[in-house]
């Protein structure tokens, strides 16, 4: 019988000590020779480390990346080399030299885990609780997954190492918090409570009884000895059997364990050359650094040949699943990412919606979309209705009901980017989350690391300027189409309307190497009528407004977004004057700069320009030259309705007009 994920495997505790034992030799050898490094943790998890590699995940080192495997997240992404130190030890491709080179330029052990770099790595850990909220997504996405191929095909868990400091941070209590009020009891983090922070004992700033918060937002708490390996295993057993809650399983360590600097703030650091010796020397390990003896792998091996066994036997049961037709469309859709080639023609027409808010046309669009591409799943931050982000026709998931397709995230943005990111890690889920433009600021370290790993996740940024309105200017987001822009590898689309933003959505649907942000508007916008707007925005920037073929160019003016109308009123009464302009739509900066210089220099031309948008200059500078002009904001906004914001801020044709004749000569 092939052992599954449930059945036990025991290392004998010979094999665990030395195994544990090489793990802190490692860790130590290689922080030395870095000359910097964090070896607290791994020194004081090596024995809940080895259990973990060597008993508890279902997982093959032969194959990393096959989709029933277990997770494993290390949130707290400063104790790297315990991770490090187990994937060598276990069979990954992490090399004795990988290890040597730790923290070092082009190495594929950086200083914190990185996804895509390390075999064995799930996620980017290193900003304390975002892999906690990482590990709520997959463990979602898990959940999700079953629920629509059965246990045969799905059918893991995921498991997380927490420290203090993860779960001081709110992302941590935001996710852990819908957890539990989802019922997400394949979820299992281990709290490494070792009670000294970087500053000092956690007694400084942290006195809460963490056990008793998990248990109120709904998760069963163990307390277990972090060195008593019967304890540790009988809780995992005790959490494995009961899969109505998440498991938060309390493990009491010292920090530097087996160091001379054990149970202090100091062990948070590089121990230098001698405390790193005298370790060495407690440990009784006289071997050369990096050099491993064979025993220290005895740990893994059954595991790896047990992860090995339950993969085959799981690619058999896939094949003889996706010989139905509809169960392998269904997963090549999800597990491989599959798009229709006619995603474009399901969208609704905007012929006749004269004036629709881009929010309503996103709303629209999403729904239009959903039946052709069942990966699609997502929700908002308590603002579904505003946002558009309800899937109408599909449920909201709940505890124990995982087919549904709509996510109640309650008023928690932070956690709900982590937790959008884990799901994407996961894969299998395109997942889209929703707040207001304003409340970016809540999810900002989630979407650095959505950019940063490289992470296909949708944001849809409603109420996107001044306009918003009356609510004033704690709600106006002058500043936060620039701050995103700021954000490497984040697509930005700012859509001048319905049939724009439909382009941003396929757009972000085909884009799989990163996060996109869609900027939307609260206000009705009037739809574009002009030819070529699907093509040209798919380039990120467009002429919309063209001058005669044998004129010379007098000015162009660039608009985004809502701002679109204006620049395109503003250049035809140009036009009527005898003045030859050219109006530019630029609704997604990072794409319209990944084009050909050529592309680009035909576009914007050589003509002084106006740039016109509700928003700051910052992040404009590719299409802003010493010479041309902004027209924008400089301060916060006001609270008022939108026509009146309008006009006070300078947002009319009048205003356009008068910036642009400055230009002309």
């Amino acid at each position: 019988m092939v052992p599954t994920s449930t059945e036990s495997i025991e290392i004998s505790e010979d094999a665990l000590a030395r195994a544990a034992k090489m793990v802190r030799v490692l860790t130590v050898d290689a922080v030395r020779q870095a000359g910097i490094g964090h070896v607290g943790l791994p020194l004081g998890c090596a024995e809940l480390g080895v259990l973990l590699y060597g008993e508890i995940l279902k997982h093959d080192p032969q194959d990393p990346a096959w989709h029933d495997r277990d997770r494993f997240v290390l949130s707290a992404g400063h104790g790297s080399m315990l991770l490090y130190s187990l994937l060598h030890l276990s069979g990954y491709e992490i090399s004795a030299e990988d290890l040597r080179n730790f923290r070092q330029l082009g190495s594929i052990t950086p200083g914190h885990p990185e996804r895509g770099m390390t075999p064995g790595v799930e996620c980017t850990t290193g900003p304390l609780g975002q892999g906690m909220g990482n590990a709520v997504g997959m463990a979602l996405a898990e959940r999700i997954l079953a629920a629509r191929f059965g246990s045969e095909l799905i059918d893991h868990r995921t498991y997380v190492l927490a420290s203090d400091g993860d779960l001081m941070e709110g992302v941590a209590s935001e996710a852990a918090s819908l957890a539990g009020h989802l019922g997400l009891g394949r979820l299992i983090a281990f709290y490494d409570d070792n009670r000294i922070t970087i500053d000092g004992p956690t007694s400084l700033s942290f006195s809460e009884q963490v056990g008793t918060r998990f248990e109120a937002y709904g998760w069963e708490v163990q307390t277990v000895d972090g060195y008593d390996i019967a304890e540790i295993r009988g809780a995992v057993r005790q959490a494995q059997a009961d899969e109505d809650r998440p498991h938060l399983i309390i493990c009491r360590t010292k920090i530097g364990f087996g160091s001379p600097a054990v149970d202090t703030s100091a062990a948070h650091g590089a121990l230098g050359d001698e405390r790193t010796q005298q370790t060495r020397d407690a440990l009784g390990w006289t071997l050369p650094p990096f050099e491993i003896p064979d025993d220290a792998r005895d740990a893994f091996l059954a595991n790896s040949q047990r992860g090995a066994e339950v993969r085959a036997a799981w690619e058999n049961r896939k094949a003889k699943a996706l010989a139905d037709p509809g169960v392998a469309e269904r997963w090549a859709s999800m597990l491989e990412g599959q798009l229709p080639a006619d995603l474009d023609a399901v969208f609704p027409d905007f012929a006749s919606d004269s004036n629709l808010a881009t929010r309503q046309a996103s709303g629209k669009i999403i729904n239009s979309i959903a039946s052709k591409v069942p990966s699609l799943i997502g929700g908002s931050a308590d603002l579904a209705g505003s946002n558009g982000t309800t899937i109408k026709d599909e449920s909201h998931i709940e505890r124990g009901k995982f087919q549904g397709r709509n996510i109640n995230y309650g008023v928690r943005e932070h956690g709900m980017g982590a937790i959008a990111n884990g799901m994407a890690l996961h894969q299998g889920v395109r997942p889209f989350v929703g707040t207001f433009l304003v409340f970016s600021d809540y999810m900002r370290p989630a979407i650095r690391l959505a950019a940063l790993s490289e992470l296909p996740v949708v944001y849809v940024f409603t109420h996107d300027s001044i306009f918003v309105g009356e609510d004033g200017p704690t709600h106006q987001p002058v500043e936060h189409v620039a701050s995103l822009r700021a954000i490497p590898n984040l697509r930005v689309w700012r859509p001048a309307d319905a049939r724009e933003t439909a382009v941003a959505w396929t757009s972000a649907l085909r884009h799989t190497s990163g996060p996109t942000a869609l900027a939307l508007t609260r206000q009705g916008l009037p739809t574009l009528e002009q030819e070529g707007v699907e093509e040209g925005a798919s380039k990120g920037g467009y002429v919309l407004l063209d001058e005669p073929a044998d004129a010379s160019l007098e000015l162009v003016l660039i608009g985004t977004g809502s701002e679109i109308s204006l620049a395109l009123e503003a250049g035809e009464r140009l036009k009527a004057e005898g003045r030859v302009v050219r109006v530019i739509s630029l609704p997604c900066v990072e794409l319209f700069e990944s084009q050909s210089p050529a592309y680009r220099e035909s576009v914007l031309g050589d003509a002084p320009r106006l740039v016109v948008e509700a928003g700051v200059q910052h992040g404009l500078d590719c299409v802003i030259r010493p010479q041309d002009l902004f027209h924008g904001m400089t301060r916060f906004g006001a609270s008022a309705s939108y026509t009146k914001l309008a006009e006070h801020f300078g947002f009319t044709v009048e205003a356009v007009l008068e910036k642009a004749r400055s230009l002309l000569t």
